[in-house]
Parts: structure tokens; C-alpha cells; sequence
């Protein structure tokens, strides 16, 4: 019994996809369709860069969403794969749309148009370079959780993704992280910073959510033919209604992905297969069992690797 799960936001890189986009005049129409929808060269920005204009969140969010869909088709048109037939579907953070649309809950244009209004949405919505995200390595969470309430009064700190055992991401203004490092290091716990702009998923995302909210009401939704896992209960959802309202909660709520994978594993899920750009999610799912197989498939040796 398979899942399919989709990457978010740290994936990207310049020239995803490109084998892809020599390959396929299917995967050169996705291309050309996102950049008429978008009114902008998305297309130039995932093949050639430069990586600072790809790293944009307002950027970085659409362009993985892309190459994730046209791997999704490859997949479907190629090997005649029965992605239908999976358990669920999940997906990281910005991933959790390309699951979304991928099972049929949202259409492909109505998914380009929500993230780019979210990129730019969370993007503006904290002060650029006042805010940000610390991945904490090697520590539990119910460590960190209570290390985080004992020192309320002295930082503000908020957990954002736990992403596996032993990696936990933290959001925070830029002074508070700060506050937070020492206190890590005098506990000899490892940390590093992360290449973002803006501490996501936590409560200082508020404006974000404001401005996603009539967004994702508006957006014409349908129930998913697929299961999909919410990053924010880590629990399958079937209904649209409830999808829309967990995906702006989402916004300020923490990523709940070690959950999620183990609740799929515990509905008899064996295998998972990565579809997009970079290995992130797999190697995520190796810290959390190492008994589950997993494939990526983001290139094209890893096409012809799909069993028909």
C-alpha cells in the first residue's frame, strides 16, 4: 500500500525539471499554460535563474507546484501508473496544494493562482529580514516545546515544522531566535539557521492568513478522489469544506509531518514516492522508519525506475 507525497518550500533549485522540458511537449505546454496564468516568465526563472529570483517565496512556491504537476502527468502518461490507486496523498507545507490538486480537489489553475497569492501574501507579511527559522537538530519535542514555554516571558518563539525525530523547525523574530540560540547551545543541543525571509508557520504569519482567507473561500474546491493528509491535524480529509478551512489555518499552524507519516504508516502504508523536485521528504521518512520504502522521482532515470 503506497502514499504519494509532494515537497515544499527549500526544494528548489534552477534547472528542475529541464530533462523533463526537453522531453515532453506536454511538460513544455504545463510551462507555458503556468506562465499565461501567472502573467510572468515563470518558465525562464525554474530553467535558468538566477537562483536569488527563484528563491523569492512569491516565486519559489509557484515553480514547485509546477515541476511537481508535470512529474505527476510524466507519471501518469508514461507508465500508466495508477497514482489513483494510492492510500493518500501529502504534502510539506506548499505541498500540501500540489497533493490538493493532483487528487482532483482543486484545478491546476485555481492551484497556480492561491499560491501565488500565498507566496506574495506570506512573503509581505512580516518584515523582511526581522523574522525567521532555525532548524534544531538532535533534541525531542517535547523538549523543545517546554524549553520554548519556560522562556515565554523572555522570547517568543514558535514551533513550525516537525519534520522528523531529531529535526524541528522554529519561527521567531530575528532577535528572539537569537535568545534561543544561546539557550540551545548552553544545552549543547545543534541548530542552523534557514535561507528564509519569514518566520512561517506561527502566529506572526496573522496577516497572511487574513489575506489568504477570502482567497481559499472563493477558490472553487471539490472533494479530493484521494484522501489527502492535512499538514495541520495530520489526519486524512475527504471533505472540501474542511480542506478550505484547514489550509488557512495552515498558514500560522505548525507542519505536523513526522505525525503525518507515521499515522499514514499506521493506516498500512509501506511505501511512499516522492514526486518533485529534490529528496527532502525521503530523507525525512528514513529518520522516521527506516522499515517503509520510498522513491523519488524527479528526473528521468527515476521515470523509467516506476513499476507499470
Amino acid at each position: 500500500m503506497f502514499s504519494v507525497i509532494f515537497p515544499g518550500q527549500g526544494s528548489q533549485i534552477v534547472g528542475m525539471a529541464k530533462e523533463f522540458y526537453e522531453n515532453y511537449s506536454y511538460v513544455r505546454d504545463i510551462f507555458s499554460q503556468s506562465d499565461e496564468i501567472l502573467k510572468k516568465n515563470l518558465s525562464k526563472i525554474i530553467l535558468e535563474g538566477p537562483q536569488s529570483d527563484l528563491n523569492q517565496t512569491e516565486n519559489t512556491q509557484s515553480a514547485i507546484f509546477i515541476v511537481s504537476y508535470s512529474i505527476f502527468k510524466i507519471i501518469q502518461n508514461e507508465k500508466n501508473f495508477k497514482l489513483k490507486k494510492a492510500k493518500f496523498y501529502a504534502g510539506h507545507s506548499l505541498g500540501e496544494y500540489s497533493a490538493l490538486c493532483c487528487a482532483e480537489s482543486i484545478s491546476f489553475e485555481q492551484t497556480l493562482l492561491l499560491l501565488k497569492h500565498r507566496g506574495k501574501a506570506m512573503q509581505t507579511a512580516f518584515p523582511n529580514g526581522k523574522g525567521g527559522m532555525i532548524a534544531i537538530l538532535g533534541s525531542d519535542i517535547e523538549f523543545i516545546k517546554n524549553l520554548l514555554i519556560e522562556n515565554y516571558s523572555k522570547f517568543k518563539c514558535y514551533i513550525a515544522n516537525d519534520n522528523s525525530v531529531g529535526q524541528i523547525v522554529v519561527s521567531g523574530e530575528t532577535s528572539s531566535l537569537e535568545l534561543l540560540g544561546n539557550v540551545l547551545k548552553n544545552n549543547n543541543i545543534k541548530f542552523l539557521k534557514l535561507p528564509v525571509s519569514a518566520p512561517f508557520h506561527c502566529p506572526l504569519m496573522a496577516k497572511a492568513t487574513s489575506e489568504m482567507k477570502s482567497k481559499i473561500l472563493e477558490t472553487d474546491f471539490r472533494d479530493p478522489l484521494v484522501s489527502v493528509i492535512s499538514n495541520v491535524t495530520a489526519t486524512p480529509q475527504n471533505k472540501f469544506n474542511e480542506i478550505q478551512k484547514l489550509l488557512i489555518d495552515q498558514i500560522e499552524k505548525p507542519v505536523r509531518w513526522r505525525e503525518s507519516i507515521i499515522n499514514m504508516i499506521n493506516f498500512g502504508v509501506n511505501e511512499f514516492i516522492e514526486i518533485g523536485p529534490g529528496r527532502v521528504l525521503s530523507g525525512l521518512i528514513k529518520r522516521i522508519d527506516r522499515n517503509v520504502k520510498i522513491n523519488h522521482v524527479n528526473n528521468l532515470i527515476d521515470i523509467k525506475k516506476i513499476n507499470d
